[in-house]
């Protein structure tokens, strides 16, 4: 990879060359952008507040992360509006304010991930800063917030998606673009399953999320489709879903190996160590009432990779009453056998009396933190 610098007009900040694309396209970045030089005969789908849609004759595109601004409110950002605000950085940058699209986010730049898919004379690129630990959300939770008569409300978080293709995309296969890099976008997220912070679903982006797809006017090469079933389609989602998971992981740690744990997949539904100790502590179960090793071995249970995998299906099966794909009386009486396995997967010592742990009138989570605490309880003492 190719490292430049490239001196801004009106500020001391560099902006470093990261690379260049095999159409021209120049992706630098500084401490808080990311910004793409578009040679000349590119059009853009963009979501940014400035030159935002469809657009032909961009001289840029840049992602940005601001300085926290109190209260969160975008009349309060510098210029008194995101418009003001993404033009007056432009000017910042060198770029002409007129000839820029920005979008925002707090993720950090240098946590950003970029990925490239190649087939025959096609490349796709795809530049991503991801975090959804603040705002992440299922399509369809309760709204944060309304606007009206032009008052928004900035909010940290956000998934910032950019993508660079070397062939020509008409207005209407950049749309579809849009399309499938979104689809991919949430692959990633529910591959890691991740929570969403408004609901117990499983998040499928954060509520802020921005894009923007650019393509070659001058490439001879025109595309009419970009769905699942063309190359530009899955070389798309590819670069996306790539991109998505290593920047998630960069800016907040989120990963596979970060989601193997009882404790982690449980939080979507409000349950942790404060919960298991009071049902712990509460119950009549067997054991002594000592909540330093209780949450000790806690942990340790909770990391347990077979505990896991009982949590994830335990877990689905609650996802799939609540989506009513399975009745909750049938639902409740599979979960419930299939929870009695759990002493000997994890390694515990007896057996409890099931009458006294589960209990059907409860419900299936309910029963999962009972009986996981009475596990994890008489562990504790087995160790002791």
């Amino acid at each position: 990879m190719t490292e430049t610098i490239l001196k801004s007009d009106t500020t001391g900040h560099n902006l470093k060359l990261l690379l260049e694309t095999s159409s021209g396209e120049k992706v630098y970045r500084n401490e808080d952008s990311i910004v793409v030089r578009l040679p000349e005969n590119r059009n853009c789908l963009i979501t940014s507040y400035v030159n935002g849609g469809y657009s032909e004759g961009l001289e840029a595109i840049f992602n940005h992360q601001p300085k926290p601004i109190e209260g969160c409110r975008s009349e309060d950002m510098e210029g008194g509006s995101v418009e003001a605000y993404i033009r007056l950085h432009a000017a910042r940058l060198g770029i002409n304010p007129e000839k820029v699209a920005g979008m925002m986010t707090a993720a950090k730049m240098k946590n950003a991930a970029i990925a490239t898919r190649s087939f025959r004379t096609l490349d796709v690129t795809a530049i991503v800063t991801a975090g959804i630990e603040v705002n992440g959300g299922r399509a369809g939770d309760p709204a944060s917030w309304h606007e009206e008569n032009g008052r928004s409300v900035y909010v940290g978080g956000t998934i910032i998606t950019i993508i660079l293709i070397s062939s020509h995309l008409p207005a209407h296969t950049l749309t579809r673009a849009v399309m499938t890099a979104t689809e991919a976008k949430t692959v990633a997220i529910q591959q890691l399953m991740a929570p969403s912070k408004y609901s117990t679903g499983i998040a499928t982006g954060s509520g802020t999320d921005q894009i923007g797809i650019v393509s070659n006017l001058d490439s001879p090469n025109v595309i009419t489709w970009a769905g699942k079933h063309s190359k530009v389609g899955e070389l798309i989602a590819l670069c996306v879903i790539e991109a998505t998971t290593r920047a998630l992981e960069l800016q907040t740690g989120l990963s596979p190996v970060s989601q193997r744990d009882m404790l982690v997949r449980l939080d979507r539904f409000g349950i942790d160590e404060k919960k298991y100790w009071e049902v712990a502590s509460s119950s009549s179960f067997d054991g002594e009432n000592r909540k330093e090793p209780f949450i000790r071995t806690l942990r340790e249970f909770a990391k347990n990779p077979a505990v896991v995998a009982m949590t994830a299906s335990i877990l689905h099966i609650c996802d799939e009453i609540a989506w009513g794909l399975v009745p909750e009386v049938s639902g409740k009486k599979a979960a419930l056998s299939m929870m009695k396995a759990l002493p000997e997967i994890a390694g515990t010592s007896r057996v409890p009396a099931w009458e006294t742990v589960l209990d059907e009138r409860m419900s299936v989570l309910d029963n999962w933190v009972r009986l996981s605490a009475w596990c994890v309880k008489n562990t504790c003492g087995d160790s002791s």
